[in-house]
């Protein structure tokens, strides 16, 4: 079980004050992501049992470092790659894909930005509230199923309204991913870009490196998502 524990150090990076140790979970963890978010640009269906696998190991970790709202966030991802798998492999009659890559149609497109937008608002005024309900409620129920869970001491946001732009448009993002719409990668374009200035404002500079490269992969997944919509159309 050691491989699990983030004590178990891959590399050290220098990177920052002092450098960051990698450790093997976060490594094939991260690669695993990574993965996932190329094939997914390459609407591969392939991406989701790296997605899957990222997630699950993304959970231990914030389970490790008492980040548990975090975790709950995996949770839902897990939740939405089996959702993903499930509709990206669903078939019409004469054994084509069910799903096209499409755009959102407008009055969609207009209802997910006004949700983003009293979403964030909601979140960012009510974060701190909302983050200490769910990590009491993650370790109450990790308590009451036999693990020996330490209610953590949870400190004020660093940064409300980014952050809860980042979990907001994640989510978002997610959904409109297993649905095939482009528009998902725009969302993408926008997360990875705020994680990059907070990771590196943090200090937390492997994960803002890491960030960069979502960027990329992203740019390269709107590209070519938004070359297939025009084919389709």
């Amino acid at each position: 079980m050691d491989f699990f524990s983030t004590s178990n150090i891959l590399v050290h990076i220098p990177l920052g004050a002092g450098g960051y140790d990698l450790s093997w979970i976060e490594a094939i963890g991260t690669v695993a992501g990574l993965l996932c978010i190329w094939l997914a640009s390459r609407e591969k269906i392939a991406n989701y049992a790296f997605g899957l696998l990222n997630v699950t190991l993304f959970a231990v970790i914030f389970f490790q470092i008492q980040l548990y709202a975090s975790l709950l966030l995996q949770l839902f991802f897990f939740v939405a790659n089996i959702y993903g798998w499930y509709a990206w492999s669903r078939q019409t009659s004469d054994n084509q894909l069910a799903l096209k890559i499409r755009w959102l149609p407008l009055p969609k497109a207009l209802g997910w930005g006004a949700a983003c937008i009293v979403a964030i608002a909601l979140m960012t005024r009510f974060i701190d509230p909302v983050f200490s309900f769910l990590t009491h409620t993650a370790v109450t129920l990790m308590q009451g199923v036999g693990l020996n869970v330490v209610m953590p001491q949870l400190q004020p946001d660093a940064s409300p309204f980014w952050d809860s732009c980042m979990m907001v448009l994640s989510i978002v993002a997610m959904i409109l991913m297993t649905r095939k719409y482009v528009e998902n990668w725009l969302l993408w374009l926008v997360v990875n870009l705020i994680s990059v200035v907070i990771f590196a404002r943090q200090g937390v500079y492997a994960m803002a490196v890491e960030y960069v490269i979502l960027t990329l992969i992203a740019l390269n997944g709107a590209w070519l998502w938004i070359k297939s919509a025009r084919t389709a159309r």
